[in-house]
């Protein structure tokens, strides 16, 4: 399933092209040492490491969503474009993207009470999916 806009970095090399399309068929957020498994396990030749170098270009380039998941892993998923927000399984990983207009005006309006511009927030939503809790 595509969402957004393609994943392509400044440089497109063979280790980025193969993360993106690993990113651009799940949608579970993976942990760069879930993507480094699953390269490996297809026949990719890639290092962890260079699977964290272009996570995170990714993610500087806008084109990848990375979220904290509570363990001290970083998780990283390709989302739709424009800003939103999400519910995110603990059991599973699955994940639904959502809008929070309430949030956003909330945040935005805290940030001018206290003279702060220039604003940027994220809000994950962890819980149990509907085939988890049943």
């Amino acid at each position: 399933m595509t969402r957004g806009k393609p994943l392509t970095g400044q440089r497109t090399t063979r280790q980025r092209a193969a993360i993106a399309d690993l990113l651009t068929r799940s949608d579970e957020f993976l942990s760069a040492q879930q993507l480094h498994d699953l390269l490996v396990e297809r026949g990719d030749s890639i290092g962890l490491t260079t699977v964290y170098r272009n996570l995170q270009a990714l993610v500087d380039a806008g084109q990848v969503d990375a979220i904290w998941d509570g363990s001290g892993e970083t998780r990283y998923r390709h989302c739709s474009d424009g800003h939103h927000h999400h519910l995110v399984c603990r059991k599973c990983g699955s994940t639904v993207e959502i809008q929070a207009e309430t949030v956003d005006t909330w945040a935005a309006t805290v940030a001018e009470t206290h003279g702060f511009q220039d604003i940027a927030h994220t809000v994950e939503i962890f819980g149990l999916c509907p085939a988890c809790a049943a």
